[in-house]
């Protein structure tokens, strides 16, 4: 609301608004109560371009930043789409970033063209079972044979696997340093083979509509053309991964508010109890005014991060504030509606468990909040490290 956006940036907005609303909340409650994936949302934004917006023009993409990304994403989550519609847009946004700065040209030119148009799933094969947050202990491994990579581990929470047709996936490559734990983990970019890959869905409490995983891999084969730059240096390239992840996911969760937001004004307006409406009662009112300027904060601050990172400036404490704020804020909102319709906000048809539902996603995934403080005590405020 208060910022100075360009041109581009308002049609960003100003056009992904207009084609979210194509999509109206019945649309996800039904995905997320039949476990269907979004394919007519996601065709929909992929033949109107809206897939390459941080692909470069050479490679038939938009050419914009992560800020134009995260607007972008802001309408999505906003619209009602949620974590359903956003989690499945966003694939299209933060997997990408390392393959475009660390990536060979022959791997640019052979991805990107088919990312912009919105051809290939991509799933992003982090986060294992034994290994948490703690990243550097990653037990996944790949192993050289000959001219080849041969890949064997197991990844849990892999959003997007059962429709995904290529995974960024991190391995270990030479054992783990004490002395210099992240150096030996190898970003691989490489086609899902399923005889090599079993895939199984995880039940979870929200955002039924798009996919959560275990991945068991056997034997993938992998070749030097799927290493994404230097082997043993992947950690610092998923980097670039994370940090714009941190931006889109606060300004996600910031979306989501502002529909729960839009829901709680137009209920308590039109919800007559003693008389009156009960948005008259300033126990309804306040709680939603709050939660308007916790998240109005956490826009700005996040905003201010993908400049930062689209300038090529160092970001990390931005993009982790902006997540922690923005991940509380939107729960923070969906919570506040949720109590505005009372008992109603139980029910289905209301539309507000859904987001409820979604929005506490994000205050422990992609990474919680704790660990966020974590990163801000030790690398901000220079305290020992605490975990």
């Amino acid at each position: 609301m208060f910022e100075e956006f360009t041109e581009v940036q308002r049609d960003v907005i100003e056009q992904s608004r207009k084609l979210a609303a194509r999509f109206p909340l019945d649309y996800w409650s039904h995905c997320d109560s039949s476990h269907e994936y979004p394919w007519e949302f996601i065709n929909a934004f992929a033949d109107a371009g809206w897939m390459g917006i941080v692909v470069p023009e050479e490679y038939g993409g938009l050419g914009l930043g992560i800020k134009e990304a995260a607007l972008l994403m802001k309408e999505i989550a906003a619209s009602g789409a949620g974590t359903s519609g956003a989690a499945a847009m966003h694939f299209y946004v933060f997997p990408p970033s390392p393959i475009l700065r660390h990536g060979s040209a022959e791997m640019r030119s052979r991805y990107m063209p088919t990312i912009a148009r919105g051809e290939m799933v991509m799933a992003f094969g982090i986060t294992e079972p034994n290994a948490g947050s703690d990243t550097s202990r990653t037990a996944t491994r790949a192993v050289r044979s000959a001219d080849k990579w041969i890949i064997n581990g197991q990844k849990v929470w892999t959003t997007n696997a059962q429709n995904a047709t290529h995974m960024i996936l991190l391995a270990r490559t030479s054992p783990r340093d004490e002395e210099r734990p992240f150096d030996g983990l190898t970003l691989f970019f490489l086609e899902i083979d399923r005889s090599r890959v079993d895939i199984r869905v995880i039940e979870k409490l929200g955002r039924s509509a798009v996919d959560s995983n275990e991945v068991f891999i056997k034997d993938l084969v992998a070749t030097d053309d799927d290493v994404i730059g230097e082997v043993g240096k992947g950690f610092r390239y998923l980097l670039d991964g994370l940090n714009p992840e941190r931006i889109v996911i606060a300004m996600e969760a910031i979306g989501m508010g502002h529909a729960a937001l839009r829901l709680g004004v137009d209920y308590s307006k039109s919800r007559t109890v003693f008389d009156r409406p009960i948005a008259a009662n300033q126990a309804i009112a306040h709680p939603m005014a709050e939660n308007w300027a916790r998240l109005t904060a956490a826009e700005t601050v996040a905003l201010k991060a993908a400049d930062y990172y689209d300038n090529g400036l160092p970001c990390g404490p931005l993009a982790n504030t902006a997540k922690f704020l923005g991940a509380d804020a939107g729960f923070s909102a969906c919570d506040a509606v949720l109590q505005v319709h009372g008992g109603f906000g139980y029910a289905k048809e209301y539309h507000i468990e859904r987001l409820w539902r979604e929005s506490r996603l994000y205050r422990i995934a992609p990474i919680s909040q704790e660990m966020v403080l974590n990163y801000l005590s030790e690398h901000v405020l220079t305290l020992p490290k605490s975990y």
